[in-house]
């Protein structure tokens, strides 16, 4: 989700399309939240640990 997010940004940011950088953002917050309550040891949707 990080690197989706990520990726997202950079292709955004290149082609200067609004949308696409919005959406990247909101990804990498999300994978971001779901790192940090993996790392502290909160099941979230039933897995343990989000990478």
């Amino acid at each position: 989700m990080i690197v989706l997010g990520i990726i997202l940004l950079i292709v955004g940011f290149v082609f200067k399309i609004a949308i696409v950088w919005t959406i990247g953002i909101v990804a990498l917050i999300i994978g971001l939240v779901l790192l940090a309550l993996g790392s502290f040891g909160h099941a979230v949707g039933g897995r343990r640990h989000y990478y």
